[in-house]
């Protein structure tokens, strides 16, 4: 099953090494991983997604809590949060596939940030299931590359 993990950590050098040895040195694979400074400059958040059966994961948690730079430990699977991803993709744009890109750009609410002479550089952000889509109508037309920020995610309410 797939975790989706918030961490707040102290914003000093060396701590996303520390989280990810803790994955790492466990064996478990960080399917992505977000990490930016907060409304407050001394925290950052990491969002991390990860699988593993629930017994796993505990562990997990009850690892990342004993690290020293970590703040809070908040597992979102299965509570009430808003996620998003931000892609960028680059994709094959000649006559013969630009009306295809345009139409699905506009389904999509995605829109060009770069123009080159056969190529549409296209940025959207949504949650993964759209990202995927996206990318997925993309492909037939010629994807010549693709950067995935992975998921951000914040729990609902207050």
């Amino acid at each position: 099953m797939r975790h989706t993990i918030s961490i707040l950590v102290e914003n000093e050098f060396g701590v996303l090494s520390r989280v990810a040895g803790l994955f790492s040195g466990r064996g478990f694979n960080i399917e992505s991983l977000c990490v930016a400074e907060t409304e407050d400059p001394q925290v950052s958040r990491m969002t991390i997604v990860t699988s593993g059966n629930d017994q796993i994961v505990e562990q997990i948690l009850k690892q990342l809590n004993k690290l020293i730079p970590v703040l809070k430990v908040v597992d979102f699977t299965g509570t009430d949060t808003v996620d998003r991803e931000l892609v960028l993709v680059k994709v094959k744009a000649d006559n013969d596939t630009k009306p295809e890109v345009l139409r699905l750009i506009d389904i999509f609410r995605a829109k060009i940030v770069d123009v080159a002479p056969r190529a549409y550089t296209i940025e959207m952000t949504g949650g993964e299931g759209k990202v995927n889509a996206f990318l997925q109508m993309l492909r037939p037309l010629g994807i010549k590359d693709i950067v995935r920020t992975g998921k951000v995610a914040i729990s609902r309410g207050m």
